[in-house]
Order: structure tokens, then C-alpha cells, then sequence
């Protein structure tokens, strides 16, 4: 893609400071950036399993191949690791400006390796990087981080719980964008690295500057028309924590500890009293119309759909406040908010308790520190898919969306099958969520999708409106070389199949595309008509072998079938 400065791989071993930059690949041009590229740079041919606290093991923060140009949400970067939760690998791919940053500094790519023998921090500046002694960040909550580095345009930290050695513990760009929880911010504890701060002055320029806008326009004309994202009850108004008010109607939130799908206390804790009782304001990625973060009059973070349905149905509290603050606490700390919430709910099952407010507070205490009562905490925790808690839509609501819980390469993660679109918000067509025919296929194209569209530095939540027609647009614009939708699908294809195969190599293996056995023996929460039956398990494994064949790959053979006997 042409551009003032040509777009480099920046090579960063932290054990001897030495840093070096490789070209970039051609293929950056074709589509090959942010999520394919930080999966393709963090792949690793070595005989042994790579274990995600080895010096050696590769960390790769990669912009997408769209970064730089003006258009809505391009301007996520992927951050890829070995996930100290699942044994496998992992990426997130987070909003903010970072994207943006790298491309405007000429870096495609940043990888990591080796481990500095005290905390250190990487600032990038156009041509320039070095490394930079971050002791004095210790202690401090992530704002305070952001607001002590140097002046730049965009930055990634961890937190407090990143330093303690919380599993749970993430990372944090550009103030309100997390990680999720999948251990980013543990992973990159492990290397001693704090913080990347990137700032650029490069100019992307397009190939074609008049198509870059017909792209552009035909991306906003789709967001703008988009109930879920730009509606009076959708994401610009009420962030993804809109979502908990469609989980609850549709029976499928997951209340006091997955025991029950139907919160009935819901209202007084939703989106939109959350809004008007903590004058939600909104706060947008660079260039995207949909201002999703939403923070209150004071600046803090107001929960989004998995933090806010988890610390209230989860935990069967009707606290807003506890909420809000509990989900501050954890920006602060650098933690997963839903994971923790979860783990409080798991610990909770598991001693008998019932969650209070005080029981909330101190468990987020003990799980930042990493320590007492965590471990106990984390023993407990059963509801998980690859060791990663199950987000805040219940499984026994929609199959597709459990089908790609449970085959997601990172944990559970409920966008990355598209099936949230037909299953739930019924767009562009509905699809019967209780049947697992025709998911399957439903999920592979989904995934494939979205893994396009975040290698372009797209988000997840856009998705919801913007296809892969409009993405081959600018891309074929920026690139100046015709790209189709196709095109960009078989790129997505090649980067599942491709960290499927990276798992298989450094677990988990195939027999963790799977749901826990609660949901196959346990219904839901009935009424109104609605009827939530556990899942079938012969048409789960059905379906998850189709799944496979679609994806290449062979039936697992002879399923632990004893092991979820209700």
C-alpha cells in the first residue's frame, strides 16, 4: 500500500535490547495484515510445546492492512500471544488508535521476544525505538499509566494485576479498549514489557483516493441504517450493553451462576437506566460514527454487555452502582471484568455463598493480587470453554452461537461465528436458534468473516452492518489491485484454519471444542412462551464434526462421551 514511509516488521528481543526491521510482505497489500499477520508472525515450528511464560515464545501487536486510511473502525490492532488460559494461542483484537499509530510510524508489525530483566516500556516514534525503563510505573492504576508515559498518539499497558500475576489479568489501549480474557496482560508481564506507545507522522496514501471514498460512504450509509449499532436502542446510544436487554427478552442470560437463563430484576439495572442514572456520555474509535464506550459524568467506564450482565444476573445483584464500580475497579487493575465476575459467581457456587456487595469487592481485591483467596477462586471456575469463562449469553439460547463457542481458538468468544446477527438480532435473515442444522456452515462462514475483516483492522461490531463487499472496496481502493469479497473470505478461511493448527500443535487439541456438561443436562429458565431446553448433545457433536470437515480437518475420534452423562 503505498505510503510515505514503506511499512516494516519491527523484531524486538527484550533480553539483549536489540531490535531490527524486516520489510514488510507484499501480501500486506492484499489483505494480510492485523489479525493474519500477528497469527502468521506468532506461528512457530518448534518440535516442543511452547509454554506461554518461555523467554523465546513470540508476542505480535500487527496493524491491520487498512490502518492509516480514514474509514470507520479500521483502526484495530491485533494482539497475539501464547494464552496462559488456554495453552494455545490467542489473539485479541482491540480498538483504539493503535492501528493507526503503527501504520502513520511505518510499522506493520511489532514482535516480541525474550524477556527484559526489569519492567521496560517500547516507545516507537516514526523511525524510531527504544526501550524504556518503566519501574516507576509500578503501583500505578492503568490512568495513571496513560498519563504518565511521554506524549504519543496511542498506547497499550497493563495493570497492577498484570505485575501481581493475575491470570485473569489484561491489557489496555488507549484507556477504554481491554484485552479480554484470554491472560494478555500476564503474557505480556512475562516479558517484562509495560507499555507500547507508538507515535507516527507518516501520511497513508490510497491508490485510488476517489474509491477510498465511495468505500467509505457506503460503510457509513450501512452503519447509519443499522438498528443495532446506530438505532435509538443500539450501540451508539446505549454501547454493547444494549445486548443484556435482547439476552434477557430472549431468555438466554446467564443468571446466578448459569443455574438460570432469566434475570427478572433486570430492568433497574439495564443499558438504558445505567445511562440515564450515570449521564452516560460516548466515546468513539478514530473515524467510527458509533460511539460504543460509554462513560459516566465522573469519566468512568460504564460496563459494557459481558461486565454488566455478570456482576448483576450472574452474581443475582440489582447494585448499578456496585456494578459501575466494580467494572472501574477492574480498568483500573488491568483485570478482565467478565472473567472476574464469573470466577466470583464459580467461588460463590462453591462455597455456598451469596454474593454481596462486600463479597464482590473483595474478591476483585484478592484476584488483581493474584493470590488468596484467587487460587481458590480459580479452582472453582468449572463454566469455561478452553479455560476461558463463557461471556454473557447463555449457550441453551441459540446453537450456532454454542457451536462457536465452543470452537473458537482463543475461548469462547460470542462474535467471532457471526451467529449473534441471525440468531439474535435476526439480520439480515433470522435463523431458528434452536436447531444446530445448517450452523455448522453458519459458524465457518461467520469466522471467516470477521478474521477478513479484523486482518483489514476491522471491528467485530460493524460487522453487525458492514460485509465483505465494502471492505474489498477499500481495499481494492487503498491497494490500487482489484480484491473481492472472495478474496477476502478465503483470507479469513486460511487464518482460522491457520491458529486451528497452531492449537493442535500447542494445545488444547480438538477434544476442547467443547461446551461444559451443565449445559447439556441442566434446561434453562422457561416462559412466556419460551421453552430452553438443555442442549442436545448427538446434534452438538454433529454439528461440531461438520464444523471440522468444513474446515478440513477429520472427526474427533471416540468423544469422552462418559463424561457428560447427565
Amino acid at each position: 500500500m503505498p505510503q510515505s514511509v514503506a511499512p516494516a516488521i519491527l523484531h524486538v528481543d527484550l533480553a539483549t535490547a536489540g531490535m531490527r526491521r524486516v520489510a514488510a510482505s507484499p501480501r500486506l497489500s492484499r489483505g494480510e495484515g492485523g489479525r493474519a499477520l500477528s497469527t502468521a508472525l506468532c506461528d512457530t515450528d518448534s518440535p516442543r510445546r511452547v509454554a506461554w511464560d518461555d523467554a523465546d515464545a513470540p508476542l505480535c501487536l500487527a496493524a491491520g492492512a487498512l490502518a492509516g486510511c480514514d474509514l470507520p473502525g479500521c483502526g484495530h490492532v491485533s494482539l497475539t500471544f501464547f494464552s496462559p488460559r488456554t495453552g494455545g494461542v490467542a489473539t485479541a483484537c482491540l480498538g483504539g488508535g493503535l492501528g493507526h499509530a503503527l501504520a502513520r510510524a511505518g510499522i506493520a508489525a511489532v514482535v516480541v521476544t525474550g524477556r527484559a530483566t526489569r519492567p521496560v516500556g517500547l516507545a516507537v516514534a516514526n523511525g524510531d525505538a527504544r526501550l524504556v525503563p518503566a519501574g516507576d510505573l509500578a503501583g500505578l492504576a492503568t490512568p495513571a499509566r496513560f498519563d504518565a508515559l511521554d506524549p504519543c498518539d496511542a498506547a497499550l499497558v497493563t495493570g497492577p494485576a498484570a505485575q501481581a500475576g493475575a491470570r485473569l489479568a489484561t491489557a489496555v489501549v488507549d484507556r477504554w479498549h481491554d484485552a479480554g480474557p484470554t491472560g494478555a496482560g500476564l503474557a505480556l508481564a512475562a516479558k517484562n514489557l509495560v507499555y507500547v506507545a507508538v507515535s507516527g507522522t507518516g501520511r497513508v496514501a490510497a491508490a485510488d483516493p476517489e474509491g477510498l471514498d465511495r468505500a467509505r460512504a457506503a460503510m457509513e450509509r450501512l452503519i447509519a441504517a443499522s438498528p443495532a449499532l446506530a438505532g435509538p436502542c443500539g450501540f451508539a446510544h446505549h454501547g454493547t450493553a444494549a445486548l443484556v436487554d435482547l439476552t434477557h427478552g430472549r431468555r438466554m442470560q446467564p443468571t446466578d451462576d448459569f443455574r438460570a437463563t432469566y434475570f427478572p430484576q433486570t430492568a433497574p439495572v439495564n443499558a438504558p437506566a445505567l445511562g440515564k442514572r450515570f449521564a452516560a456520555r460516548g466515546v468513539a474509535c478514530p473515524g467510527c460514527p458509533v460511539p460504543c464506550r460509554r462513560l459516566d459524568a465522573s469519566g468512568r467506564l460504564l460496563p459494557d454487555v459481558d461486565a454488566l450482565s455478570h456482576f448483576t444476573a450472574l452474581l443475582g445483584l440489582t447494585d448499578a452502582d456496585l456494578a459501575v464500580s466494580a467494572r472501574q475497579y477492574c480498568l483500573e487493575q488491568g483485570l478482565d471484568p467478565a472473567g472476574a465476575a464469573a470466577s466470583l459467581a464459580a467461588w460463590a457456587t462453591a462455597r455456598g455463598k451469596t454474593p454481596d456487595a462486600g463479597f464482590v469487592r473483595e474478591g476483585l481485591a484478592a484476584l488483581a493480587a493474584g493470590g488468596a483467596p484467587g487460587g481458590e477462586i480459580e479452582a472453582a471456575l468449572a463454566l469455561a470453554v478452553k479455560g476461558v469463562p463463557l461471556p454473557a449469553f447463555d449457550p441453551r439460547g441459540a446453537y450456532g452461537l454454542a457451536l462457536s463457542l465452543a470452537v473458537g481458538t482463543g475461548g469462547p468468544d460470542p462474535w467471532r461465528g457471526g451467529c449473534l446477527a441471525h440468531e439474535l438480532l435476526r439480520k439480515p435473515v433470522a435463523t431458528d436458534r434452536f436447531t444446530f442444522e445448517g450452523k455448522a456452515r453458519a459458524v465457518v462462514l461467520g469466522e471467516n468473516a470477521l478474521a477478513a475483516a479484523q486482518s483489514l483492522g476491522g471491528c467485530a461490531f460493524l460487522s453487525l452492518a458492514v460485509t465483505l463487499e465494502e471492505w474489498a472496496l477499500a481495499l481494492s481502493a487503498a491497494s490500487g489491485a482489484p480484491v473481492a469479497a472472495g478474496d477476502l473470505a478465503a483470507l479469513g478461511a486460511r487464518v482460522v484454519c491457520r491458529e486451528r493448527a497452531q492449537n493442535l500443535r500447542q494445545g488444547p487439541g480438538p477434544e476442547a471444542d467443547d461446551l461444559p456438561v451443565w449445559f447439556f443436562s441442566a434446561p434453562g429458565t422457561a416462559g412466556e412462551g419460551i421453552v430452553v431446553p438443555p442442549l442436545p448433545r448427538a446434534a452438538f457433536l454433529a454439528a461440531r464434526d461438520k464444523y471440522r470437515r468444513l474446515r478440513g480437518e477429520g472427526e474427533i475420534v471416540a468423544p469422552r462421551e462418559a463424561a457428560w452423562t447427565p
